[in-house]
């Protein structure tokens, strides 16, 4: 069976923009007709295995044609180099990428090399300062950008609770999901005043999680009304300001619900993530090669899983030949099958839309030594202050335009 086009109409928009939003858009080519193959390859965030691109990654990148870059510090040794290997791998995809970046500081910084190592969202919040919140925010925001990114996956909306301690460390930056929704709002604020991209992460949530998902399935048995009252309402409360959601690589069994891991769940996904939350933007999957889904199922069944549950953009992280087996899967599934197919087109819409509304040129040059000096010093300046800052509990009024409970929650 020949993979049929999609057509879209030709004044199509996307998700309405972040706040703050301004400057030049992206140029995207109208796209018609656009056939299984390339809809397949805009479903992937790809990762690199070194500092510049190899011939074989140039080829495949050229044939598969992905979504969306990823870059981790392997991939990290310069401020020039980086750029140059975003622009590179740009200009190899059919229309702009998303340039993704796992960086929330502390712990997870992959920038601490080149610029300045950042402190923890925990060590932030701590502080009990929001004006430091929305700093933290626009200080990734900066160094995302100075260094030709467009997209951070952060923040982690997960809550910081006694079980998930050894797993989520500094991460996660409070019990209290008032408290999370008060550090993310502004952490987020942040994020939009330079114009980049935000991923909230591990929907619906890792804060129960006693296992780390890199290697293993966490399993997190809380009831599902608990759950609406905790790990889910910072979802409720700030979905409409993130672009992207992660999805965990985790299982949530309760009766009555999906025990299946979160991200090939369509409870969770769709009737959850999508419908009751009514999370507007981009469903993306964490890691497919992570030990929390790998240790489950094959990348093939995954990615098939993962689709049909209503992820939309499905990152495969370091491994090329995992990469060719997840494009290769989407291609032969929709060849197979017309149901997923149609979810194929359907994802490729909401990508194409979605970078059609919130892309800005990539910039060809590379970011000057001046420039960096001065993000250097910045960067600097807030770390000192956090760590001067008096370790205080913020307690503002409780936050009060968390939605109600849906109808039929056990």
């Amino acid at each position: 069976m020949s993979p049929k086009p999609t057509t879209i109409p030709p004044h199509s928009t996307g998700l309405p923009a972040s706040d703050g939003r301004r400057g030049a858009r992206v140029f995207m080519p109208r796209r018609r007709h656009v056939h299984l193959a390339e809809q397949a390859g805009q479903m992937l965030i790809v990762g690199l295995q070194s500092a510049s691109l190899t011939a074989a990654e140039q080829a495949w990148i050229k044939r598969i044609r992905p979504g969306g870059v990823v870059l981790f510090r392997r991939n990290i040794e310069g401020a020039g180099q980086v750029a140059s290997l975003l622009r590179d791998a740009d200009r190899l995809g059919a229309v702009p990428l998303f340039r993704c970046v796992d960086e929330e500081g502390g712990l997870v910084d992959r920038f601490r090399d080149i610029i300045h190592p950042l402190p923890s969202a925990a060590a932030v919040f701590a502080t009990g300062r929001r004006h430091l919140y929305r700093r933290h925010g626009s200080l990734i925001a900066r160094e995302a950008r100075t260094l030709g990114f467009n997209t951070v996956f952060a923040p982690v909306l997960d809550l910081a609770l006694p079980e998930s301690k050894t797993v989520m460390h500094s991460r996660a930056v409070a019990a209290e999901p008032w408290r999370v929704i008060d550090y993310v709002r502004y952490f987020l604020s942040g994020l939009a005043m330079e114009e980049i991209l935000g991923c909230g992460k591990h929907f619906p949530g890792l804060g129960g999680a006693t296992a780390d998902s890199h290697q293993d399935t966490p399993v997190i048995r809380r009831q599902t009304r608990m759950m609406w009252r905790t790990d889910l309402a910072p979802w409720l409360a700030v979905s409409g300001k993130l672009p992207f959601a992660m999805v965990a690589h985790a299982s949530y069994p309760w009766p009555g619900r999906d025990a299946a891991v979160a991200t090939v769940s369509r409870y969770w996904v769709t009737n959850v993530l999508r419908r009751q939350v009514r999370f507007k933007g981009i469903i993306v999957s964490d890691d497919m090669e992570m030990g929390g889904i790998l240790s489950q199922m094959p990348i093939e069944e995954a990615v098939v899983k993962a689709v049909l549950a209503g992820i939309q953009m499905i990152p495969v992280c370091r491994d090329p030949a995992l990469i060719e087996r997840a494009y290769e899967t989407l291609l032969r599934e929709g060849e197979r099958s017309v149901a997923f197919a149609e979810a194929v087109a359907s994802a490729w819409r909401k990508i194409y839309r979605s970078k059609k509304r919130w892309l800005q040129p990539v910039r060809r040059h590379t970011p000057s030594e001046e420039r960096l000096n001065r993000l250097c010093e910045d960067v600097k300046t807030f770390a000192q202050e956090v760590a001067e800052a008096p370790v205080q509990s913020a307690d503002p009024e409780r936050w009060r335009g968390l939605k109600p409970e849906p109808e039929g929650a056990a």
